[in-house]
């Protein structure tokens, strides 16, 4: 059993779900987890802000124009005037309970079911492309065993019971096709594990499958060692550590979301990265195996707030940063760097929602200095405390940037750099050069 995700962009049209249709029936059994088509879940969080601004006329003119998308795709992927019409009612059903929240009232239990429409279109329209084309394949409603608890957290007992459950009921078939992202909360509502949660979804399944082999298809071919946004000449790295993968992806890595390597981590499931467009390339395996001696990527996290607290009360003190962590904690942010002086503590954050309210309690404990507009850039690989080098290599080719925090040694993978937004291009291009060629 393997457990194969397929990207917005892997299902963004009618030709690309054909494609993918190639990939999968090569009669192994497969979970194949889709998401929404390209730039749905956009068009979605539109109408759904709309709604909650009571601008009816403005949602209903993002609904009819993504209604008409849709139709549009489903002439293109069909050929048979049945399959046409069993597309377009599928599309009809879906964008009239869509609009049926322009006469009703909207919270955010109606927003999570709009979100939830993506993905029940991508995988009823491609299980009929299958159907059509006579591969038997089974549509496995993520809603019927995907579950988070109380606290927002994936309930693996239940989801590996209620999946088994399904996959035995079903034992004969090869192909089950099901909904990443979407689930239910702990009272039967419907609900989502947050954007980018599809990767998150197969490492679930995949956990839960106990399946041989995690694939994660986008459009790039596999993890890079740099940003090829900015830099040019990057490569594909072959292998990657559980660690050094969930560091790449945590501190900017687009193709993989941070959520995604736990589960498999904990089942010791492979995760495979793979490019829909380039099906015969390699990818990028990432597994337990550690590769010694090597220093593999380079990522840079945008957005970055950094907050520092300058207190005379925090020399020799205990209790000081529990104080200030319990302030980030009761606004549920979370931090991503920090570093501390006899007098004074650094941290950065990437959600700066309530950064007023933050800057205003930590003014209780000292004085408070903020910097926006940074960047996180993060060096991963082997870093251990023995390996030599590495560190005066990094900073020697950053010698020109200025640095604003260090953060090194909570990872054995891990060396994180704050700098200023103007220099991310030339400290990408910077560490390449020095790491890298």
């Amino acid at each position: 059993m393997r457990v194969l995700k397929f990207g917005g962009t892997s299902v963004g049209t009618a030709q690309r779900m054909k494609e993918v249709a190639d990939l999968i029936t090569d009669g192994q059994r497969k979970v194949v987890v889709l998401s929404a088509m390209s730039g749905t879940t956009n068009s979605l969080v539109e109408i759904a802000n709309y709604l909650y601004k009571k601008n009816h006329d403005g949602a209903n003119e993002v609904i009819n124009q993504l209604e008409i998308k849709y139709k549009q795709e489903i002439k293109d992927l069909y050929k048979t005037e049945d399959f046409k019409l069993k597309g377009l009612e599928l599309v009809k059903s879906h964008f009239e309970f869509i609009k049926s929240f322009t006469i009703d009232m909207f919270t955010v239990f109606e927003e999570k079911a709009i979100l939830a429409q993506g993905e029940l279109l991508s995988t009823a329209m491609f299980h009929y492309y299958l159907e059509e084309n006579g591969y038997d394949s089974v549509l496995l409603p993520a809603l019927d065993y995907m579950r988070i608890d109380k606290n927002n957290e994936p309930d693996s007992n239940y989801i590996k019971e209620k999946l088994n459950e399904i996959l035995s009921e079903n034992s004969e078939k090869n192909v089950f096709i099901t909904q990443g992202y979407i689930c239910r909360n702990a009272f039967g509502e419907i609900d989502n594990l947050q954007r980018g949660g599809s990767d998150y979804s197969a490492s679930l399944i995949g956990a839960a499958a106990n399946a041989d082999e995690i694939q994660i298809w986008t459009d790039i071919d596999g993890m890079h060692n740099n940003d090829p946004r900015y830099v040019e000449n990057t490569k594909s790295i072959s292998d990657l550590s559980y660690d050094e993968a969930a560091e790449l992806a945590y501190f900017g890595a687009k193709i993989l979301h941070p959520t995604s390597v736990l589960p498999a981590k904990l089942a010791n499931i492979p995760v495979r990265l793979l490019n829909t467009m380039e099906p015969k390339a390699s990818g990028t395996i990432i597994s337990s195996k550690q590769n010694k001696e090597r220093m593999a990527a380079v990522a840079a996290k945008d957005g970055i707030t950094a907050i520092k607290i300058k207190s005379g009360r925090m020399l020799l003190a205990y209790g000081f940063l529990r104080k200030v962590f319990e302030i980030f904690e009761s606004y549920k942010t979370p931090i991503d760097m920090i570093t501390t002086s006899e007098v004074g503590v650094s941290v950065t954050i990437d959600d700066d929602r309530h950064l007023s309210e933050i800057v205003d309690d930590l003014k209780k404990y000292g004085t408070v200095d903020v910097d926006v507009d940074k960047v996180i850039v993060c060096v991963v690989g082997d870093l251990i405390a023995e390996n030599k080098g590495y560190a005066s290599t990094i900073f020697d080719a950053l010698k020109g940037i200025p640095i604003r925090m260090i953060s090194y040694g909570g990872s054995n993978y891990n060396l994180s750099l704050l700098i200023n937004a103007d220099d991310k291009k030339e400290a990408l291009n910077l560490l390449s050069n020095k790491l890298f060629n």
